[in-house]
């Protein structure tokens, strides 16, 4: 951006930062607002703080049903990504094979669970499940969650097959390269970062999904969020905090990888145009 050489446009500009950068804390602030309070020797929410203590966060790793919900939503998060990560990632590369035509539409059903309220998507998902006994499963968690994540995996990947150059492919075939080859050793490199990107969304749905665990996870399958919801509910407690700053500190180090990758991805293009 060129820097405006009259002083209405110098104005103009600082306005406009200073816009951003008040919109970005308005959103940020209430985020920012509870990682202190993790760190608070007091047993109430609230500022000023009566001290700084780790006290919350040992009780979060030494407490068994904390714990636990850890577990299950690693589980279920993980297991979750191992699914939908293909699933999208095909789904994607089929859609690109389409007529012009065909794909929003395609696009559109793809990507449908993304736009219906997920309240909607979990009642339909139990009264689906119920009779096939998948409730109070980690199967059935598994398949609701892949549900969420996968549109996100099919946006990803579709996002790296706009810049590729279906060229390559044929000219590794004209070099002998069968199918298979060819998609290991030219087609997956370049869109190798959009599928990573599509995973780690995948993870993150998952990780921080809560309303299908409310309809659908039993006393063996509770996970994270639905044990901070249960706390706030039942007993405030600063310990949800520390889980909420974890849970904090897991997504920005997750769209922080995700922002290299796009980086990378963006230098494969450049170098194979």
């Amino acid at each position: 951006m060129d820097r405006p050489h009259t002083l209405a446009g110098r104005i103009a500009r600082y306005g406009y930062w200073a816009f951003c950068a008040a919109i970005l804390i308005f959103l940020v602030a209430p985020i920012g607002a509870i990682v202190p309070l993790s760190f608070n020797s007091g047993s109430l929410l609230s500022y000023p703080l009566a001290g700084l203590s780790t006290r919350w966060y040992q009780e979060l790793i030494t407490s068994p049903y904390w714990m636990a919900a850890f577990r299950n939503s690693l589980i279920v998060a993980l297991a979750t990504t191992a699914i939908s990560t293909p699933l999208g990632a095909l789904a994607a590369l089929g859609m690109n094979r389409l007529s012009p035509r065909w794909r929003p539409l395609v696009m559109s059903l793809l990507i449908a669970p993304m736009v219906a309220p997920v309240i909607v998507l979990a009642t339909g998902a139990y009264f689906l499940y119920a009779p096939l006994r998948l409730t109070d499963s980690y199967l059935g968690l598994i398949l609701a969650h892949t549900t969420l994540a996968a549109p996100y995996v099919v946006l990803a990947v579709n996002a790296s097959l706009q810049g590729f150059d279906t060229g390559l492919l044929r000219a590794a075939s004209s070099l002998g390269a069968t199918p298979r080859l060819a998609f290991i050793r030219v087609l997956l490199p370049m869109i190798g970062p959009g599928v990573a990107a599509g995973a780690i969304f995948a993870f993150m749905t998952s990780f921080d999904e809560i309303v299908m665990a409310i309809f659908l996870a039993g006393p063996e399958q509770r996970t994270l969020p639905l044990q901070m919801f249960d706390g706030v509910r039942e007993q405030i407690s600063p310990t949800i905090t520390a889980a909420a700053s974890v849970l904090i500190a897991t997504s920005v180090i997750l769209l922080g990888v995700v922002e290299l990758l796009r980086r990378r991805g963006a230098r494969l293009t450049a170098s194979a145009a």
